[in-house]
């Protein structure tokens, strides 16, 4: 969304972007002189926490966000021209309702092709309505994904917009997600495959270019020996293995190479002092991963597409919600391994990092990092001006 926002200035257009109050959101968009209005608790509060949501209180949750959504939304929005959301389906719902009212352009965005209803694949499990066994036709599963929108965040929904005087909404999902919802990811990592039922308009994914240079003691690392492993798992807090730190190392070491640990948000870091490991916080992923053997992740979509776009060998440890598709993606192009299941062991680590680490893969790895897009940020911000011109209403004269 950054990367959104930095290309609508180059055309001219002025920007604020909602999003939780964490601390390295304020000073990424602050970096580049974007406006940022805080909506809703940290993220890393939410993931972090000792005492996660039972899926009971999900319902409840989900009428409190969309409140919250809107009222954040609602005064940055003022005198704008359109609104642009994704994330959480109440919180999309709750921006979706302040363009409404407004009476401007609303765009869901979603950043992988499965959140979206479509034939040739299943929707993700929601709390409290898992696949049923035996289940396995994609339109049936789509079906009862659609009821699960309907019974987790429709009571809150339209509890809201009737305190608005707005009508209530009888399909939550095809009503948040429109019916021209757009596509912000590569069409060479995540095509969106035609015949669906959706007019879905795929930009091509957004990312924004880092300039910053890597840290003084990790560049003295890397020049002294061979590319190391990368490993780190971004935002998850891997509450499941409690020696991922040890298993990485250990396996990373068999395989006769060095390794640099992300510290992220499980705080990971190394087990001894020998040299052949370095611990890094937030740093420039896009240099970085043209410097390293292979990068170990969770399977973010951005992560993903940043390691892809470096022709860096991958292994994606998936954990939750997109991260398995991305698994998927990676194995199928040939430019890593899908690690099966989201708690890793030495021995299953190692598999897949032989098969990440060979020179097969790296070689294919380069060749589909020539293949991908560069401009989705900027095709999104041309297409969302054009939208805005069509659809303004006509001065009256």
């Amino acid at each position: 969304m950054a990367a959104l926002a930095v290309r609508l200035r180059e055309l001219g257009a002025e920007v604020r972007v909602c999003a939780p109050s964490d601390e390295e959101f304020a000073k990424l968009l602050a970096g580049f002189g974007v406006e940022f209005v805080p909506a809703a608790e940290p993220v890393r509060t939410l993931v972090t926490g000792t005492a996660p949501l039972s899926p009971e209180g999900l319902p409840q949750r989900a009428a409190a966000l969309v409140r919250a959504q809107y009222e954040a939304v609602a005064a940055a929005a003022e005198e704008c021209d359109a609104v642009v959301a994704t994330g959480l389906v109440p919180a999309v719902a709750g921006a979706q309702s302040v363009a409404e009212t407004l009476g401007i352009p609303f765009v869901y965005v979603s950043f992988f092709p499965t959140m979206l209803p479509s034939p040739h694949h299943a929707p993700l499990p929601l709390p409290l309505w898992p696949f049923p066994p035996g289940m396995t036709d994609n339109r049936e599963l789509w079906d009862l994904n659609a009821r699960s929108f309907d019974a987790l965040y429709g009571p809150g929904l339209n509890a809201h917009r009737e305190s608005l005087g707005r009508p209530p909404v009888d399909d939550v999902r095809g009503h948040v997600f429109t019916g021209r919802p757009w596509l912000a990811a590569d069409p060479v990592l995540a095509p969106w495959r035609e015949p669906a039922d959706l007019d879905v308009v795929q930009t091509g994914a957004w990312v924004l270019a880092d300039e910053r240079p890597l840290p003084a003691g990790l560049t003295a690392f890397l020049d002294a020996g061979e590319a190391p492993v990368y490993v780190g798992f971004g935002s998850m807090p891997m509450r499941e293995s409690k020696d991922i730190a040890q298993v990485a190392v250990e396996a990373v070491r068999a395989q006769g190479r060095r390794l640099l640990v992300g510290r992220g948000w499980a705080d990971l870091g190394v087990i001894d002092d020998q040299d052949d490991c370095f611990t890094v916080d937030e740093v420039n992923h896009q240099a970085l991963f043209r410097r390293v053997a292979a990068v170990v992740h969770h399977g973010g979509a951005g992560t993903t597409t940043t390691a892809a776009r470096a022709g860096a060998p991958q292994v994606v440890v998936p954990q939750i919600a997109d991260q398995p598709y991305w698994a998927g993606r990676v194995a199928d192009l040939g430019i890593g391994a899908a690690h099966d299941g989201p708690t890793p062991t030495f021995a299953s680590l190692s598999a897949a990092l032989t098969t990440a680490l060979a020179p097969a893969t790296r070689a294919r790895a380069s060749a589909v990092a020539g293949t991908l897009c560069t401009d989705g940020a900027a095709v999104a911000a041309k297409l969302l001006l054009d939208t805005i011109r069509r659809e303004r209403p006509p001065v009256s004269r």
